[in-house]
């Protein structure tokens, strides 16, 4: 659908982001590159088999490790057909694969803060419930992956099989303690505004970065005659 987006150089790995989609959802792929081994990740991959495959040739790498932030379709339904043609190492949460029975071949399931070695970068597991069970985000030096927990404009719906406000209160008070500020923010989906922005960008304009207690987190995000799923103002 989208040409491969060069997302800059950072400490260690190259960062490169896809547009992939399906009749009505559009979502973003991204592909790490380690630059000492050229050791290659990608973060849920769907939809678009031949986009993905291609953006691989033209980069000249093949993906090592397949990195699944849950398990809902949109974000997991080419990982097994990559597993087929790469024999690629698949990582998702344990608490995530248990819950909603998710399969796939060289499944490998990954605990919370567990590290995971893509050559010399290094991948921190966060689990991050609220949208699902055991929805994870993943930490770079200078990057966070994290699906449907956190956009830039929002946070996930919580009324999915397994989703909680509760937790997604939670998770979003632990990225704010645990992530440093510099780091940039992709999401698996943009409601307006282009992913890669700073943490510190979320901390000033994203409504559900500033309520601070839970009971009013959860009035807000579970509030009634919302004009959609995604409506965050």
């Amino acid at each position: 659908m989208q040409m491969l987006e060069h997302r800059g150089i950072h400490t260690g790995y190259d960062l490169y982001q896809i547009k992939v989609a399906s009749a009505n959802i559009r979502n973003f792929n991204y592909i790490v590159v380690d630059q000492a081994t050229g050791q290659t990740a990608i973060v849920d991959p769907a939809w678009d088999l031949e986009l993905i495959t291609g953006t691989f040739r033209a980069l000249g790498v093949k993906p090592d490790v397949i990195l699944l932030t849950h398990s809902h379709d949109d974000h997991v339904n080419m990982a097994a057909p990559l597993v087929e043609l790469y024999g690629s190492q698949v990582y998702m949460s344990a608490k995530e694969i248990d819950t909603y029975q998710f399969r796939c071949p060289n499944l490998n399931p990954v605990e919370d803060l567990d590290a995971i070695q893509l050559g010399e970068t290094g991948i921190t597991c966060l689990v991050t419930p609220g949208h699902t069970v055991g929805g994870t985000c993943y930490l770079l030096s200078e990057s966070l992956f994290t699906g449907d927990t956190i956009f830039i404009e929002g946070c996930g719906i919580c009324t999915t099989v397994g989703g909680s406000p509760y937790e997604m209160f939670e998770s979003i008070q632990r990225v704010k303690r645990t992530v440093e500020p510099h780091v940039r923010v992709y999401p698996g989906h943009s409601f307006g505004k282009e992913p890669g922005q700073p943490l510190s960008y979320l901390l000033r304009n994203n409504i559900y970065f500033h309520i601070e207690r839970i009971e009013h987190f959860i009035k807000f995000r579970m509030r009634g005659n919302q004009k959609g799923l995604f409506d965050f103002k």
